[in-house]
């Protein structure tokens, strides 16, 4: 496994935040070193977690919480966040015209749900509902609001001229991957208002778990990504807490411009630490544009044993260093030995190919003030196993926070969906929509049909003046 952290070492932090995967291992260790040091505090921090499969042991946030978003920009990122988390192809995509596109109605979406009423239904599940309206009301409704007509005009203009194969190519990209987290439990979790993002706020700091499934990675993934990126731009802030971001397993979520992050981060006093099983795994997902940034913008480097591309890249990283070298001759007369230097790779990629379990290799970044004069190591990590054995069996569980039942969540699905209604009849009524005006394609087929309409009735009057002759007759 590979260990990557910022450049910027910090001593201690007033909040963090870390993601890992079902098993809660870390936030376990996290939890209970909260209750061993929270005197070093000045304000002890609450601690939380965000846990979609187990609805006793979860607390309730609001990822888009009207408050925390200022302006247009933060609907256009989150909706960025969720759509490449649902589609992670498009990560190598964007810009795209079928990429762009949803990206778009989905920000107009979360906007008008931020400005109607102060932000009361401006949630994650209200979108979703919001988003599979039919288009008449969908249409009729978000024109109501004049900052995202400029994004909706497209495709209300695409609906009012029937060019119903681009609109449905534009949207139903969105509304089909949105459909993915329409779920009770989802919506439950994504609704309430246990606690805000800003982990390192001064006057009340928090340590936030949240966990993922590997058998449900792309659903959770691209909720967790959001959680992260609205959970970094309230943190990534001057006059905060020193802070941390721990992601174990990295790759499983999707988080824009995380290079970044790590470039300004560390300026306000903030320390990340991102964990990969190979650099493979990262260009996968990420595409080998943004994965190269990111593994060339960190300043410390931390790997146990990896092997083909992910060895060699981290060899020519160590970089070269002078090397003795020795030969030796041996002819029927005499033996020769010759001694010379050479320029060669410090920790070459066959070593990190070979690495023993607990054996490390890594380079580490200092301060101005703190020097380091070794920087690069090749150690081994010396744990004492029986005193971890004893401090982990002392360990506490996450407490159960509340008790759940099923009729509780499915009536929070329903009232969601209820409010949503609710929210399109009312709006609706007060602006009733306007008939599609039909486009130049339907103006030329209706004209076409007068047309032969007309000349089918002037056929019929001379047929039926014929027969009228003929029976007179």
């Amino acid at each position: 496994m590979s260990w990557k952290l910022s450049r910027t070492v910090l001593r201690g932090e007033g909040g963090s935040n870390s993601a890992d995967l079902l098993d809660d291992d870390l936030s376990v260790i996290a939890y209970n070193c909260l209750l061993k040091y929270h005197d070093r505090f000045k304000v002890r921090p609450r601690f939380y977690v965000i846990n979609f499969d187990d609805l006793n042991r979860t607390h309730r946030c609001n990822p888009l919480d009207p408050s925390a978003m200022t302006d247009i920009t933060d609907a256009t990122e989150a909706s960025r966040t969720i759509m490449m988390g649902l589609n992670r192809d498009w990560i190598k995509k964007q810009g795209d015209f079928f990429v762009e596109s949803p990206i778009n109605f989905l920000t107009a979406v979360i906007w008008y749900l931020k400005k109607y009423k102060d932000g009361k239904y401006c949630t994650l599940p209200h979108v979703i509902e919001l988003m599979q309206a039919d288009y008449d009301q969908l249409f009729n409704v978000l024109q109501q609001e004049e900052e995202i007509k400029v994004l909706i005009n497209p495709f209300i203009s695409a609906y009012q001229n029937e060019a119903m194969a681009q609109l449905e190519g534009q949207i139903a990209s969105a509304k089909i991957g949105l459909a993915r987290l329409s779920s009770p439990q989802l919506y439950y979790v994504l609704s309430g208002n246990d606690f805000t993002l800003d982990v390192n706020n001064p006057q009340e700091p928090k340590i936030i778990c949240v966990g993922n499934n590997p058998q449900k990675l792309q659903v959770y993934g691209a909720v967790l990504s959001l959680y992260i990126s609205r959970m970094i731009k309230l943190v990534n802030q001057k006059g905060k807490l020193k802070s941390a971001l721990i992601f174990d397993e990295f790759p499983t979520i999707f988080f824009n411009n995380m290079d970044s992050l790590i470039a300004t981060a560390r300026s306000n006093k903030v320390a990340t630490a991102l964990a990969v099983q190979d650099f493979s795994q990262l260009k996968k997902d990420y595409g080998a544009e943004q994965s190269e940034v990111i593994t060339g913008i960190v300043g410390n480097i931390i790997s146990g044993q990896v092997t083909g591309n992910t060895a060699k890249t981290l060899s020519e990283t160590f970089g070269k260093i002078m090397q003795d070298r020795q030969s030796k001759s041996i002819n029927s007369s005499d033996i020769s030995i010759s001694q010379s230097t050479q320029l060669d790779y410090a920790i070459p990629a066959s070593k990190i190919a070979s690495l023993s379990s607990g054996e490390f290799v890594g380079i580490v970044a200092d301060n101005p003030d703190e020097k380091i004069s070794l920087k690069m190591f090749h150690a081994e990590i010396q744990n004492d196993h029986e005193a971890i054995a004893k401090e982990e069996q002392g360990y506490r569980p996450i407490p159960l926070l509340r008790r759940v039942d099923e009729a509780e969540v499915r009536e929070n699905y329903e009232h969601i969906k209820y409010q949503i209604s609710a929210l399109l009849k009312e709006e609706c009524g007060k602006n009733p929509p306007a008939e599609p005006q039909p486009g130049p394609v339907a103006k030329k087929k209706r004209h076409g049909k007068k047309n032969a309409q007309r000349q089918n009735e002037k056929r019929n009057e001379k047929g039926s003046g014929t027969r009228s002759s003929a029976v007179s007759m």
